[in-house]
């Protein structure tokens, strides 16, 4: 059994050896590991930064050893290039073999299930343990790209209603404003509310832009998948430890994909004992303020009354060095426009 890096020029050899076995083949990965007996190609897997994905083996060789040596190549060359846990989404009737090679399982949905390898969950969450509080508590998911009124209007509404809030950032850090960034602002902007916690999501907000469809039917609508692994992560590991009962969202009147998670949390949340609250979205000039609003007028240099859009801590920001070079990212189409 030989184990190899398959470079670019067995790419094609691999898309047919996965597109065999009925997945499909995704061509954005740091490493490719092929593992071969005699010359043929038996087993295949890939990573993705910290996404475990494209596990393909032979039919004639599945259910030995093969699995391991994978995940154990792909784990170590993981570990080389400094992260410290892995991922992997699966179908969930192969779950438990890969909670033989020690990964644990966080969420599944019948039709795909998350598990990882490493403690990394249990660690947040200790990390967290001196932010938790009992009584009445709830929680908003945010962004912030860049932090703006909407949010404000959307956290102090939810803040008015319970003993304590928890305000997490998406940590994915694929949008204009990088996470660091995101992270400040949303603890400035709030910093006048004595009892929010602003927390960012760590690895564990399941993000569409990392959450691999390769072992989906071509059918299936991976996007629902992805909200409903995300909501069940949330509501199965996260708000249980920090006692949270009512999550808040606002009201979406643009995009579809956030509507659809909206949709998402009604339908999943109660049945775990969090009551979903939709907040009306806060407006300005007349239409309901959004991140995407600001982005667009500063890649557009219109930003002439953005105080109508961002509380002045965000504006503070726009107007130093650092606020600038976003600011110039965006205008040269350099910085992820979401």
């Amino acid at each position: 059994m030989v184990t190899e890096i398959l470079g670019s020029a067995a790419t094609e050899r691999a898309r047919a050896f996965i597109e065999a076995q009925g997945l499909q083949f995704e061509p954005v990965f740091d490493d490719l590991v092929g593992i071969f007996e005699g010359g043929a190609l038996v087993a295949i897997g890939a990573r993705d930064r910290d996404v475990l994905k494209m596990f393909a083996i032979d039919p004639s060789r599945q259910g030995g050893a093969l699995l391991g040596a994978l995940v154990t190549e792909l784990v170590r060359r993981g570990f080389a290039a400094g992260h410290e846990g892995f991922f992997v989404f699966t179908k969930p009737e192969h779950a438990t073999s890969f909670e033989a090679l020690n990964f644990e399982l966080l969420a599944s949905n019948g039709r795909a299930a998350l598990l990882e390898h490493g403690r990394g969950l249990a660690r947040y969450l200790e990390a967290n343990g001196a932010a938790v509080r009992e009584g009445a508590n709830a929680a908003v998911v945010m962004n912030c790209n860049p932090f703006t009124l909407g949010h404000r209007h959307l956290v102090e509404e939810a803040a008015g209603r319970v003993d304590t809030l928890y305000a997490f950032v998406v940590r994915e850090d694929r949008s204009a404003f990088p996470f660091d960034v995101r992270l400040r602002l949303a603890r400035e902007g709030t910093s006048h509310l004595g009892n929010v916690h602003v927390l960012d999501t760590s690895r564990y907000a399941v993000s569409a832009v990392t959450f691999p469809a390769y072992f989906l039917k071509r059918a299936d609508d991976a996007a629902a998948i992805q909200m409903e692994l995300d909501l069940l992560l949330f509501a199965q590991r996260i708000a249980p430890f920090f006692r949270i009962t009512r999550r808040f969202f606002g009201s979406e009147p643009y995009c579809p994909t956030t509507r659809a998670y909206n949709d998402a949390m009604r339908r999943l949340l109660p049945s775990f004992g969090i009551e979903p609250v939709e907040v009306a979205r806060k407006e300005a000039r007349g239409a309901p303020i959004s991140a995407s609003m600001v982005r667009a007028a500063l890649r557009d240099g219109s930003s002439a009354g953005l105080e109508q859009w961002v509380p002045g801590t965000t504006a503070a920001f726009l107007s130093s060095e650092e606020g600038r070079a976003v600011q110039e990212r965006l205008r040269k189409g350099e910085a992820r426009d979401a």
